[in-house]
């Protein structure tokens, strides 16, 4: 069997499965579409994270091809009634990054709290040391409003309550005993937008939740409080953000992600990245880095190769 390994995965994939096959990677680097149609002609199992976009054209050209490993959460990078019409089989690794994420979604909430990032610009660029122009306000007592409440929702609340927050979910998958287990009040999403402080996104891009966070829903938000998006782009509507946070209505926004963050040549060319939302000083954002730690990086190729060992009975 022939394995490909493309992107900046935990290194102990390929150590662990070229004792069964023949391993390639890409240095840590993603493939284009060309690159990969050119390269995944022989391949049995591909290891990868979310660039290229898996379409009909490599599907097509992958003439092997039985696995397909994402390390990583969402698997809306690849067409997978293609996939399924091929009977190749899609893996991901849903939890593994749940506390990286967490993690990060507290940092960007401290950080809107706390104005640290245009703080530390008016520093370091401005070269203006004014302690008075950044007072910020406090997470204690807050109301931390958790929009999906699974593994990372969950682990989201638990290090809000560390804070002192009160918090406050929606999930139209689980019953109201689930809440009460997690230590959150669940409500319908109109109920969370017109309570919170603080509003954190952790629901998967689909069809019924692609501009969930919109004009409407921003309108009954409280005055200052703050959007959090790390799950997906698309599901804030980003035109409707803008004019909110050029009108200074809410508080702010904090992202780990955008609509067109695969534009173009996504991770692998050198488009130029631009978009409106980054006139907005009360605007933060990071290039999608939610599980880029050392931690969920190992769990997450632990993971993947357990299952792909699983189904192709290697091993013990």
């Amino acid at each position: 069997m022939k394995c490909l390994i493309t992107d900046a995965v935990y290194p102990g994939i390929e150590e662990e499965l070229s004792r069964y096959m023949v391993c390639t990677n890409t240095a840590g680097k993603p493939l284009s579409k060309e690159e990969m149609i050119e390269a995944i002609g022989d391949v049995d199992i591909l290891i990868m994270r979310v660039d290229p976009k898996i379409d009909e054209d490599i599907l097509n050209a992958a003439k092997n091809l039985k696995i397909i490993g994402v390390c990583a959460v969402g698997t809306n990078h690849i067409d997978l009634n293609v996939a399924k019409e091929k009977g190749i089989q899609v893996y991901n690794a849903p939890g593994m990054n749940a506390n990286a994420v967490a993690e990060l979604t507290i940092s960007k909430m401290l950080d809107m709290a706390r104005n640290t990032m245009p703080a530390n610009y008016d520093v370091k660029h401005n070269h203006v040391w004014d302690k008075y122009k950044w007072v910020g306000r406090e997470l204690r007592g807050k109301t931390l409003g958790i929009m999906g409440f699974g593994r990372i929702g969950r682990r989201v609340g638990e290090l809000g309550r560390a804070f002192l927050m009160d918090v406050v979910a929606y999930d139209p998958f689980l019953k109201p005993a689930d809440f009460t287990l997690g230590g959150a009040k669940g409500m319908s999403i109109d109920e969370l937008i017109r309570v919170s402080d603080f509003i954190s996104i952790h629901v998967p891009l689909t069809p019924d939740t692609r501009n969930l966070f919109n004009k409407k829903s921003i309108a009954e938000m409280k005055d200052g409080a703050v959007v959090l998006n790390m799950s997906r782009g698309g599901i804030v509507n980003e035109d409707d953000m803008y004019e909110a946070l050029k009108e200074g209505r809410i508080g702010g926004y904090a992202a780990d992600v955008l609509t067109n963050e695969l534009a173009g040549s996504g991770l692998t060319g050198n488009d130029e990245f631009i978009n409106p939302l980054f006139e907005c000083d009360n605007f933060i954002i990071s290039p999608h880095l939610g599980a880029q730690s050392v931690d969920a990086s190992r769990d997450i190729g632990n993971y993947i190769v357990g299952k792909i060992k699983e189904v192709c009975h290697l091993g013990a």
